[in-house]
């Protein structure tokens, strides 16, 4: 691509768009116009405030080379949007949920295990409303519609349910997500992905919690708490799926900042 340098006076551009919209601007005799101080350029070239590139021949092959990473830019600037998003819903709800991050992260995984009347995973946009309305989960009507622009690319007016939470709430890390998995290995030694709730019972230890260490509870206090919180999260009260036991330590997860902090909450009961 041969061009021509020339100062004007015009729109400003960041280097950036030339891969976000080469279809718009890669046209022989476009006038492309940069702020000088903002690009490693000689001093000799920053004397003048602004740098124009006119395109006045295009190379076709060079074209084409450049077709392919605009694309990987878009997908970049796109996951990137989608992230602040996320992140902004989680601030919204980040309050709520250091308070009861447990019950409602529980209490929503069931409340949608008995709605999913199709038993595929997926519900729809009235489905989530009406579920952050039963948990009072406030979510101003504008970021609910980008959530949902993202979640439902596929414009079925259908979204995973699994997703949907870890949009709003966020997802523990593969770190923590480890030692979940290797506390459930431990109680599902037999590999059905289910175990009855009797054996949780025979294996949970509290003896070792923070609060009976302090003498504010009991052993026997801290278990029936655990049990009943885990109880109430579960289609069957008599045993416990594997993501039901996840949803659980997800929502532990949330008041937690420390990874070494959840791992020890983990490790002190089941012995792993």
């Amino acid at each position: 691509m041969i061009i021509l340098l020339k100062v004007l006076q015009n729109i400003f551009y960041k280097l950036c768009d030339l891969f976000a919209n080469h279809s718009m601007f890669c046209q022989q005799g476009a006038n492309l116009t940069f702020r000088s101080v903002d690009h490693n350029l000689p001093e000799s070239v920053k004397q003048n405030p602004v740098l124009t590139l006119r395109v006045i021949n295009i190379d076709e092959t060079a074209m084409d080379f450049l077709k392919a990473p605009s694309e990987e830019f878009k997908q970049e600037c796109s996951e990137q949007d989608n992230s602040r998003v996320f992140k902004k819903i989680q601030g919204m709800l980040r309050e709520a949920l250091s308070k009861r991050g447990v019950r409602v992260v529980t209490g929503l995984g069931k409340y949608f295990r008995r709605i999913d009347k199709n038993r595929n995973g997926f519900l729809s946009q009235a489905d989530f409303k009406e579920a952050l309305k039963v948990f009072h989960l406030e979510v101003p009507e504008g970021d609910f519609e980008s959530l949902w622009l993202i979640l439902d690319d596929s414009k079925s007016d259908k979204v995973d349910y699994g997703e949907f939470v870890r949009a709003i709430v966020g997802e523990m890390n593969e770190y923590r997500k480890a030692f979940v998995r290797k506390a459930y290995m431990k109680l599902d030694f037999n590999k059905t992905g289910s175990v009855p709730m009797v054996d949780i019972r025979k294996c949970y230890c509290a003896k070792k919690h923070p609060l009976v260490l302090a003498g504010k509870a009991t052993e026997e206090e801290i278990t029936a708490s655990f049990l009943e919180t885990l109880g109430e999260s579960c289609s069957n009260p008599n045993e416990v799926s594997y993501s039901e036991f996840e949803d659980y330590y997800e929502g532990l997860s949330i008041g937690i900042m420390d990874d070494d902090d959840f791992v020890n909450i983990l490790r002190n009961p089941w012995g792993i």
